[in-house]
């Protein structure tokens, strides 16, 4: 089931932002994200916000969700006010399974941030999808929408492993997919990957990773199964009916895959994603890295503005329950001290391969980067340059690194 929220302190029913926070709306950049919540079935490693059909209950419906996704739209519009964001960057729209909607709905609601906010001539707008979720026919409904980028969950090109993360498609469906989306003209590809599954050989991997760079995307997540409280996965390790993940073979599959992608002209720019060139690269999830606002749409979605970040209520019931009254469907938020942005910063952009300026170290975490230099975890000649870069070593340590460089 989904994971628990933080506390926060109160949203206004009207949603208003402090004044402080409409300053600079838009200054590192805007983006919207858009949440769909809704799965065919759940995923036993998965505890993001989603509900199968048997989980909506009464007064959440999949017909009517668009309208209510408008609506929150529409106070957004009022809650930025005379202080809108420049223009809308990206656009990405998550779940769940984004493509169980409809086209027409996926299309009216991008329609509808255009119309509020306008998006940027060269707006990058990506759409999560299930390989299964999707046809050559609806591809290119959504590419003929507006949508310019596409990420399919494949996780694995190995039956076995499917099967253990509860997945519905067959191994092929998701490379089957990428070339489908690339014939329905999408500008960029994405193949989700993770790795350390229960029963995964090296070979399954090696499987996968040739798999996704025969497919010729031009982006590739590889992600590290991580076992979440509450979900089916955990259950079952607690059961001992598999093992729990090992940190070591986690770190051979990563050295597997930085290996393969970069033969393949990949080229990694955050820990966990490679792009065949920059500008390749998932415009959206740099705008996260690197301290952007967003406003974040549908149940369970986090917003960032001006240094107050939120988050709604959680199921889609609530959500438009507040909606229809005319309330914010916030459910908590906090505003973040000039110490918690230099925490979320260090630790975000030390992910980027472009790094982190030495500069925006204090005296201790100088002292940490130094060490994390003579450790072999910070590049030297980018060290010289004033910038603290992850090695590949250092990849491998990224939190131990955060850690050093925020004592």
């Amino acid at each position: 089931m989904p994971g628990v929220p933080p506390d926060g302190e109160p949203v206004p029913t009207d949603g208003a932002l402090p004044d402080g926070a409409r300053a600079a709306v838009g200054a590192r950049g805007f983006g919207v994200y858009l949440h769909v919540p809704f799965c065919a079935s759940r995923c036993g490693y998965c505890d993001f916000n989603t509900y199968t059909a048997a989980e909506l209950g009464p007064g959440a419906s999949r017909q009517e969700y668009a309208d209510a996704v408008l609506a929150e739209l529409a106070l957004a519009a009022r809650v930025l006010g005379d202080a809108p964001p420049p223009r809308v960057d990206t656009v990405f729209v998550g779940g769940g399974t984004p493509t169980l909607l409809p086209t027409d709905d996926l299309a009216r609601m991008l329609d509808a941030i255009d119309r509020t906010w306008g998006l940027a001539p060269d707006a990058e707008i990506t759409t999560e999808a299930n390989p299964e979720s999707v046809t050559p026919t609806s591809l290119k409904e959504l590419r003929a929408a507006g949508y310019t980028r596409i990420s399919l969950g494949m996780q694995s090109a190995a039956a076995g492993v499917l099967a253990v993360l509860d997945r519905r498609h067959t191994p092929g469906r998701a490379t089957a997919a990428a070339a489908e989306a690339r014939d329905a003209g999408f500008d960029h590809v994405n193949l989700d990957l993770i790795y350390g599954t229960p029963g995964e050989s090296a070979d399954d991997f090696a499987g996968s990773l040739a798999a996704v760079t025969a497919a010729g995307v031009d982006h590739v997540s590889a992600y590290a199964l991580i076992v979440e409280d509450g979900t089916r996965l955990a259950a079952r390790m607690r059961r001992g009916e598999l093992p729990y993940p090992s940190d070591d073979v986690a770190a051979d599959r990563y050295l597997a895959a930085e290996a393969a992608l970069d033969a393949a002209g990949l080229t990694w720019y955050e820990v966990s994603n490679w792009a065949r060139t920059p500008a390749d690269e998932c415009r959206h999830n740099l705008l996260y890295w690197r301290g952007g606002d967003w406003w974040g749409l549908g149940p369970g979605a986090h917003s960032h503005v001006g240094g107050v970040r939120w988050w709604n209520v959680r199921h889609p019931a609530a959500y438009a329950a507040r909606l229809a009254a005319g309330e914010s469907p916030g459910q908590g938020r906090e505003l973040l001290t000039p110490v918690d942005r230099h925490i979320e910063d260090v630790m975000l952009r030390l992910r980027l391969r472009s790094g982190l300026p030495l500069a925006a170290l204090d005296p201790a975490g100088l002292a940490g980067a130094v060490e994390a230099r003579d450790a072999g975890l910070l590049s030297a000649p980018e060290y010289a340059a004033g910038r603290a870069v992850l090695t590949l070593r250092g990849r491998l340590l990224a939190d131990a690194v955060v850690r050093d460089l925020l004592p």
